[in-house]
Formats: structure tokens, sequence, C-alpha cells
């Protein structure tokens, strides 16, 4: 609000102008409906707002007491409403129905240019706080303010402007490019085209008619490119390339190149048509993901079977999957045992067992034996729903080199129009030669300014890396997050669940104080069930498998992230925790308890105590696994000269013997959560890029300092879905490697596309200039150049992300388990 604040010293044309900068780069929206608890609960009310904040993009979280709501202030190129409105509703909250974030399908950002123009006409509009025109998914994202304008009302004002909006879901998203649509809009390629070939037959045989064909070649391709350009000269005052094309056409024709014009106009067309081709390839990768889950599915009620869509099924309705049939929701299995294929959400090829518990996802493909399951989310709450809308939602965060070639195109095009005005009139003042001839090369310069093929290279190479990835169940949020794995220098790893396979278990306890061991265990899994850390759930796990029940009432539980958890069990204070947690909240530690701790962290486990009344009761050693592919995929990491650090919450002995086991040299014990945000800080400070990789749970804030905060396993988390930039559905450290090459080559890829889009254009602005290109072959050059950056960045799409062979490394046998 400062910026508001400071335009009322200003002049009053001054301050509409500050305030409307302002209004387009800061975004609101309300997070209403706040539950009674946390409304209640101080404590919980700062959590909530803790949470928001610290989601990428939000600036300010503001508490509106009349209201009984948060109002969020965000910014719109890193966030949306969207996807704030789906970390409210984790919270038990929900976003207001004022504020939305709206998707349509836009033909016209088929073009470069005239995406660039709808997204400057739509965010011109009352109530627009933001728009997004992206050419590589042909669709407009928009922030709208439907207190001010209302959804129909802009795509009333877009149509006025000769923009068409359509949904961008449903029917309208069927495939923009197919028989129909080449029947109905490319009917005057067809017809510029038969003409040009009738021309050109009729000059060839010295008849007078060939001229008149070519005429008329002209009239039927040029006709919708002059009404596209003059709407947007007229409604908009915009002067794009359809203008520009115009301009040329008509010159060629009052100078008499009649085959010229007639040739410029079939080649432009054919070049848009092809363009359209060539990204609906990458358009339909992304989509099929969306389209990956049935629309119908067989209920089971009161022991009949019904066949009902998809979109009604409830949380608890139970649904009957038969083999070979795609599951179309979220679900816990209640009946049958068999394999599940999940590869199309997590890219694993070999097929997981599944029987009564499992969980079961939106895509899966039923195995041979049939199965019952129970509904936990809706359709369109699904994990596949969701990363289907994560992909979508990336394609809106544009890249820095998108950016930059973006600014580039907005002068290069305006300059070139220039000069081309300047050509066609200063050498005929001068005497330097006939007016005809200088119009002709400023004619070639109007062709020459269209920067299609520069605007167009970033981003199909970006939608083509990210629906690569997300075909093997990696989703990366964004074509910045993807050229900020292609400069990462340093890659820093949670222990816990990264490094080893997150679920430690008790391998040894020692009972103090007159109690047993199982006393220890029982108390130690009472506390344990108030957090979700990894050790705290493998010690509730134990005390369960034990059948041991909770020693008295817990109450005013309360955890310290990455430390420990206080609570009130019958009525007396106990702890749970590490020694320095211990020490600081509950008792002193006994030195019996001290050389116990000490011991088993010499064998590498990580030591819990647990107190009661102002005492140490015991002391629990947990150990977990190291992930058999570690090894493998921190040495690949390695071998691409990329530095790796270990961060864990675990004591000094127990990192080193990990740390030697896994072949690092780098690693830093006893971090607190925040410890880890200043470590990857640091981190930051010394290598420039930095990547973290964690669970996306208990690293919130490490993977928010972090160049790329990369998130494991996620498919069954949706907080973790929403926590990190780049999220690994499958439990694979060893795609990790694979996609930081991805990166890599996604950057190589745009820099060539850059590159040659730029010698392209170069080169044709001397050849104008010295009167050696000609007005087809300037077309020529324009679309090849644009067909030629679009199928390399297409390759990306094919691009292989191998999974290394994890075998051959050091990994001990471990005891006591």
């Amino acid at each position: 609000m400062l910026a508001l604040e400071g335009c009322l010293a200003r002049s009053e044309s001054a301050a509409t102008e500050a305030f409307s900068r302002w209004a387009r780069e800061v975004d609101r929206v309300m997070v209403s409906a706040l539950p009674e608890a946390i409304l209640s609960c101080r404590r919980c009310l700062a959590e909530l707002e803790g949470k928001l904040s610290s989601r990428p993009g939000v600036r300010a979280v503001q508490m509106d007491e009349v209201a009984g709501a948060l109002v969020l202030e965000f910014d719109p190129k890193l966030t949306t409403a969207e996807a704030l409105r789906e970390l409210a509703r984790l919270e038990g909250a929900q976003l207001g129905s004022r504020y939305r974030h709206l998707r349509f399908r836009a033909p016209q950002a088929d073009c470069a240019e005239c995406a660039r123009a709808l997204e400057r006409y739509l965010a011109g509009q009352e109530g627009v706080l933001a728009a997004h025109a992206d050419t590589a998914s042909g669709k407009v994202a928009v922030e709208l303010d439907t207190a001010l304008t209302s959804r129909r009302e802009l795509v009333a004002a877009a149509r006025r402007a000769g923009f068409e909006l359509y949904p961008a879901e449903g029917a309208g998203e069927a495939s923009a490019v197919g028989p129909g649509r080449l029947l109905r809009e490319e009917w005057p390629l067809l017809a510029s085209g038969l003409l040009l070939a009738l021309g050109g037959v009729l000059a060839a045989l010295g008849n007078a008619a060939a001229s008149a064909s070519f005429v008329l070649a002209v009239v039927a391709g040029g006709w919708p490119l002059a009404r596209a350009g003059v709407v947007a000269l007229l409604r908009r005052r915009a002067f794009g390339i359809d203008l520009l094309m115009t301009v040329a056409v008509f010159g060629a024709v009052v100078l008499g190149e009649y085959a010229e014009a007639a040739t410029v106009v079939f080649l432009f067309s054919l070049g848009e048509l092809l363009e359209g081709y060539s990204l609906e390839r990458a358009r339909g990768a992304i989509r099929a993901l969306a389209e990956l889950s049935p629309l119908e599915a067989t209920r089971l009620r009161a022991g009949e079977q019904e066949r009902v869509l998809a979109s009604a099924l409830e949380p608890g309705d139970v649904i009957l999957l038969l083999p070979g049939e795609i599951c179309p929701v979220d679900g816990v299995v209640v009946a049958g045992q068999s394999t599940m294929d999940e590869s199309a959400l997590t890219g694993e090829a070999v097929p997981v067992e599944k029987g009564p518990g499992a969980p079961v996802y939106a895509g899966a493909v039923t195995g041979r034996r049939p199965l019952q399951v129970q509904v936990t989310s809706r359709a369109k709450e699904s994990t596949l729903a969701r990363v289907a809308r994560l992909v979508e939602q990336a394609q809106e965060r544009r890249a820095r080199s998108e950016q930059l070639v973006e600014r580039f195109a907005r002068y290069y095009t305006p300059a070139v129009a220039l000069c081309a005005l300047a050509l066609a009139a200063l050498p005929p003042a001068f005497g330097l030669g006939p007016a005809t001839k200088w119009i002709y090369r400023a004619l070639v310069l109007l062709v020459i300014s269209c920067p299609c093929a520069l605007v167009i290279s970033t981003p199909v190479a970006i939608v083509s890396a990210l629906a690569a990835a997300a075909r093997r169940g990696i989703i990366v949020k964004g074509g910045a997050y993807l050229e900020a794995l292609g400069k990462v220098r340093a890659v820093a790893f949670d222990k816990t669940g990264t490094l080893t396979e997150g679920r430690p278990q008790v391998s040894s306890v020692l009972a103090a104080c007159g109690v047993s061991p199982s006393d220890v265990v029982a108390l130690g899994g009472a506390l344990g069930a108030h957090s979700m850390h990894p050790l705290a759930v493998a010690l509730t796990r134990e005390a369960k498998r034990q059948g041991l029940g909770v020693p008295g009432l817990v109450t005013a539980a309360e955890e310290v992230p990455g430390q420990g958890v206080w609570a009130l069990v019958a009525g007396t204070p106990c702890c749970l925790g590490s020694l320095q947690f211990v020490l600081s909240r509950c008792a002193a530690v006994p030195e019996e308890a001290t050389e116990f701790a000490a011991m088993l962290q010499e064998r590498g486990e990580t030591v819990l105590l647990v107190a009661r009344g102002g005492k140490v009761l015991g002391a629990i050693g947990l150990r977990d696994r190291e992930r058999p592919e570690a090894g493998a995929t921190l040495r690949a990491l390695q071998g691409q000269g990329l530095e790796v650090i270990m961060l864990t919450g675990d004591a000094e002995q127990a990192a080193a013997r990990l740390a030697r086991e896994l072949g690092l040299t780098h690693y830093q014990a006893g971090l607190r959560p925040e410890d880890k945000h200043l470590a990857v800080e640091r981190l930051r400070a010394e290598y420039g890029v930095v990547a973290m990789v964690g669970d996306g749970l208990n690293d919130a804030a490490a993977l928010a300092a972090a160049s790329v905060g990369i998130a494991m396993g996620a498919a069954g988390s949706p907080a973790a879905l929403e926590a990190a930039d780049v999220v690994l559905l499958a439990d694979d450290l060893a795609k990790l490697p694979e996609l930081i090459r991805l990166g890599k080559r996604a950057r190589r890829v745009i820099a060539a596309n850059i590159a040659f889009a730029l010698a392209v254009k170069g080169s044709f602005l001397l050849l104008a200039g010295l009167g050696l290109a000609s007005l087809w072959l300037a077309v020529f050059a324009d679309v090849g150049a644009s067909l030629i950056v679009i199928l390399n960045g297409l390759r990306l799409l094919g691009a292989r992300l191998q999974v290394r062979a994890t075998g051959g490394g050091s990994r001990p046998a471990h005891g006591g388990h």
C-alpha cells in the first residue's frame, strides 16, 4: 500500500498514473469463510498468515477485522489467484469470489505479436488486474475483479476489439487444428495457393490473364490479413504485423509486382498455418495430462452397480475398477488385490502392488484383478487434476529470456518500420535513384520487421521441456525455474526422507527413573502423534505396533518444527525431542542418557529423549536407511560439476556417518529449520544458483530460500505440490540428474533459437538495405526461421529423462531393526 499512499502528495495525473502502475503490479484477493476455530485463536490466525505470506509472490497479508477475512496482496507474475485459492482450501478456508483467475482459449494467441496485442488490450480494461497471453499454449490468463467487470463483459469487450475468447475447458478445449478448421478458416490459403499456381502457369504460357490471377490470389489470401490489420489499427490503435504485411503487399501491387505480392500473401499465410500445427503438438502434450482421467465410473451402492459421471463422485463413494480400467479419482483400496500402472502420473514404469488401505490416484491403470476403491477427493481435486493445473499455470510464468526477447521485439518492429519509411523517402529526395526502387526496398524491410521467429523462439522450447518433464512425473512450475535448473551450480539435500527412505525405525530404547522401555515408547508415541516429522511418525507407528495405549489425555500440544513436541499428558508437562530441546523446555539430562545418546549417534542413529514432570524417562534411538539410488544420484550430480551439500538436523556423528557412506565431503549438521534457511542463503551467496531438495513439508523455509526448491515424492501430498518450484511426483531421487540435464539442454536450445532468429533478421536487414533481397525471399526467410526455431524447440518434447542404474552404491547393512 506504500505506493498508493505515496501518490497522494503528487499531482492528480501523476497520482493516477502511479496508482495504475501499482494496480498492475499488485493484485488483491480476500480469504473469506475462515473457520471459527481460526478466527478465535490468535496463534492459529498467525500461523495461517505465516503460511500464506511465505507463498512465493505474496507481498502482504492483512486482517480485515470487520469482514472477518484476510486480504492478500500478491504479484501476478509469480503466483495466481487460483494457486492461492488451493492453498487457502488446504488450510480450511476459501478464497472470496470477487477476484477470479480466468483462462480463455484465444485463436489470436497463435501469433506472437497478436498475443502481445491481446495481452495489452485486456490489461487496459477496467477490472483487469493482470493479463498474460501465452503463444505456446494458445491461451490467455486474466486476473479479474468481478465487482468492476464480469466475465461476459470482458469477452464482449474483447470481441469488439477483434479478439475471440472461448472457454479454456470443455468443448472449447478441443484441438484447434483439424480438417473442420481447415475447411472453415483456411480456405483463403487454399484459394490463394490455387490462384497463385494458376497465375504461374498462365505466365509461363505468356497469357495476359496471369496478372488477373495473381491479383485475385492477393485478394483471396490478403483479405483476412487486411481486415485484421485495419481492425487492430482502428479499434486498438495497434500497428501490428497483419497491417505491416498488408502495406507491403499493397505496395507491391501498386508497383506492379503482382506475382511477388501473391507469393508474399501465400507464404505468410502458409507459415501461420504450419506454425499453428507445430505449436499444437506441444499443446497436445500438455492437454493430454488433463485427458488421462475417464469421464465415467462404476459406483457401487447397496450391492448394485451404476455408471455415473466422474464429476458426480463424492468422498466416501465406493467405485469398482475392472482390469485395464483407468481410475477417475483419488481414493483408497477397500477390497481386492492388484497392481496399478501409475506411470502416467509418476513416470514410473514398474506397476505398483495395491491392496486394502493402499492409496490410488486418478490416471492409474488397474492391473489384472478388479479393485474396490473408496473415493477420497472429487475428480477436480485429484492429484492428476492438480498436476494438470500446475502445468497450465507454469506456462504463465515467463522465463527471464522470454521477457528480454519480448522487450526487444517491442522496440524492434517500430524501429525497423521507421527505417523502412526513411529508406522510402530520403534516398529519392537526395536524387539517389528512382522512388520505385527505394520503395520496393522499404517494403522488404517492412516484411523483415515481423518479430515472430524471435518471439516464438523461447516459449515453444519451454513448453516442450515442461511437457517432457510432466510426462515423466516431474512438474516444473514455470520457465524461470526451468532456466534456473540449467544454471544450478550447487544442490543442497535434506537428509531424512530425501537421502534416506524417510521411514525410520526404532532400534534402541533406554529407560530410566524406574520406568520400562514400553512406558518410554508409549509416552513418546503419544507425543509424536502431534507432529508430522518422520521421526515422530515412526515412534507413533512403533507404539501402535506394540499395542501400547496412550498413557493419558494429551492436551495443549505444541510443536517446535525440527526440534520436538511439548504437551500436557494427564495434566503433567511432557517433552519429546532432541537433547537441546529437552534441556531448554523440560528437564536436566542425566549423564547416563547423554552417554547413551552419544553411543547411538556414533552408530549413525538419531536420538530422541522423552521427559515427564521435569525428569528424563528415557532415550530412543531411530535409524533410517539410505535410499538405494542416493549414492549413484549424488555421484551423477558431482559428475556434472555440481557441488553437493547435505543439510540435516541430526547430530554431527550421525550426519558424518551418512556423509561417508554417500561419498559427501560437505555437510552441515544440527540445523533447525531456520538454520537450513540461513544455510541455503549462504550457499546462494557463494555459488549463485542453488537447488534445494526436500520433502516439501518440513523444509518449506529452505525450499523458498533456494533458487529452485525441489520436493520429493509429492504425489500424495497436496501441500508439497504447492510448496516447491519443482515437484518429483515419484519418490525417486534418480530423476534429479536428468532433470538438471533437461534444464541445461533447454537453455542451449533457447540460446540457439534466439541467436538464429537474430542472425536471420540481421542478414536480411543488410541485404534489404543493399537491394539484394526480394519480397518473397524475405517472407520465405521469416516463415522458414519461425518454423526452424519451433521445430528445434519441439525436439525437447522427445527429451529422454533416463533413470540410470542405481547399483554400485556403498550401502552397508544396517542392523538393529
